[in-house]
């Protein structure tokens, strides 16, 4: 070997591949709390758990004829027995195959599924290639009660995760189908159209008109292509997007007085009156639910209505809580239409969101009290107190770690954020009493004096307390105990 080479090293460097992400304790508490929150709201409306594989046949996620390049941009590979797969970068692809391979199941279907996608997208702030989403759906059902009852377990979700201000919109494909037939736009390309209008509320109307006519350059300096819908169609849209963007009277007999002679804009329009009708019948919020006919999503697989949640504090995050009705999908399974309704949150997004709204807070540890070895030959005394602390459900955990030294013991309790500690040495023993300090209490008070002495006599800080009345006392202090 070259002495110019470097000698290969025998350790492999701990790193991640680009788009993937760790999930440190504070944060994984954050979302496991988030995620209970939005059981508690789904089970309480009556869906049902449910679970698919992560990894699917290549055609359940790309269709029949699927090729090797439309393969490469999911992550798939050919595995076992030469057989294309890929990991699924959805969960509504899995459910359709779901639903269509248990023929038993009972309809309509209430179900919610959480858990990680994969996609082949440009890693960048705040977007990874594998995140979290938490769906829920109901199959089996054209009644719009359905599609109500979608939008207002989204509403109850962001109520019961405490967010005060936010906007559950929605509109109607079939209305946006009709304008692409009053436009005098053919048919095969009224996907399209919809894609560049849902870029809307993100780019901009100048950057969508641009986009729908000739092109235009991005904001790195990049050519967008346009689609080169001739200026009089592209007129026809923008006087629907005025009438959709008013915000006095009715936007449905806005839309019905230039689109209603449109067959589709017609059952469109009368769709989302009917669900307006059960929306209000249920007693749901009309503050934070309401028609945006500027509503579009870009996936092409939604035919009736659609719904987008916006944080009103926070519109920078865009939609959090978005979906739609999909009357097609099992389509690619079985030789009959199975109507579906359902929508999605993006769980990272979502967790930030409440964060930054200070609706959740972010701890590290899930112990509330350490229990502090002074003496390993009492070690039977502590272990002792930790079981009464168990048994009385106060979360707990004994100090495990090499060091005898106490300062040491309350410096890693507070370094992973353990709110309490018990301190009993051969004194307290006999005395029958424990010391506890108040680890919360003295990292606030520690911001805000530099005194130590002050520090030391601040009240709640440390106590001394009988033994026989620990489990009281600390019941008192912990949240969700008294």
């Amino acid at each position: 070997m070259s002495k110019d080479k470097k000698k290969k090293s025998d350790k492999v460097k701990p790193q991640l591949l680009k788009g993937f992400r760790d999930y440190p304790p504070d944060e994984q508490i954050a979302r496991q709390k988030m995620l209970a929150k939005v059981r508690e709201v789904y089970e309480l409306r009556g869906f049902l758990p449910y679970q698919t594989a992560s990894l699917e046949f290549a055609g359940t996620l790309l269709g029949p004829h699927y090729n090797e390049d439309s393969l490469a941009e999911l992550f798939g590979f050919t595995g076992p027995d030469e057989v294309d797969m890929a990991l699924r970068y959805e969960f509504t692809l899995s459910l359709a195959r779901f639903v269509a391979g248990n023929p038993t199941l009972p309809l309509p279907f209430r179900g919610y599924q959480i858990g990680n996608v994969w996609r082949v997208d440009k890693p960048g702030p705040g977007r990874y290639r594998e995140f979290a989403q938490c769906d829920i759906d109901i199959v089996g059902t054209e009644n719009l009660l359905a599609d109500a009852e979608i939008i207002a377990t989204m509403v109850a979700t962001l109520e019961h995760l405490g967010v005060a201000n936010f906007k559950v919109r929605f509109s109607n494909r079939k209305i946006l189908n009709g304008l692409i037939e009053y436009s005098g736009i053919p048919t095969e390309r009224g996907p399209d159209v919809m894609r560049v209008v849902d870029k809307l509320e993100k780019q901009g109307r100048e950057a969508v008109v641009l986009e729908l006519g000739p092109g235009r350059i991005d904001q790195s300096g990049d050519k967008i292509a346009g689609l080169d819908i001739d200026p009089s169609q592209i007129a026809q849209i923008e006087k629907f997007l005025d009438i959709a963007g008013e915000t006095e009277g009715d936007p449905l007999e806005r839309a019905a007085s230039i689109l209603g002679g449109i067959e589709s804009s017609q059952a469109g329009i009368y769709e989302l009156q009917t669900i307006q009708q059960h929306l209000a019948t249920m007693g749901v919020d009309q503050s934070k639910s309401g028609i945006d006919l500027t509503i579009v999503r870009g996936l092409g697989y939604y035919t009736g209505p659609v719904f987008e949640t916006t944080l009103t504090d926070l519109p920078d995050y865009g939609s959090v809580f978005s979906g739609g009705r999909y009357d097609n999908l099992v389509d690619r399974f079985l030789n009959r239409s199975i109507p579906a309704v359902g929508t999605s949150i993006g769980i990272d997004r979502l967790l930030a969101a409440l964060i930054e709204l200070k609706a959740l807070d972010l701890q590290s540890a899930t112990a509330q009290v350490l229990v502090t070895v002074m003496d390993r030959d009492r070690l039977p005394d502590y272990l002792s107190i930790l079981r009464q602390l168990r048994e009385a459900g106060i979360p707990a955990e004994v100090f495990s770690g090499d060091t005898k030294n106490l300062t040491k013991q309350i410096k890693y309790g507070d370094k992973v954020g353990i709110p309490f500690a018990v301190i009993a040495g051969s004194d307290e023993f006999e005395a029958g009493t424990v010391t506890v300090k108040n680890l919360a209490a003295g990292r606030l008070k520690a911001e805000s004096t530099t005194d130590r002495e002050e520090w030391l006599k601040a009240e709640d800080i440390q106590e001394t307390v009988e033994s026989s009345g620990l489990i009281d006392y600390l019941k008192k202090k912990l949240p969700g105990h008294s």
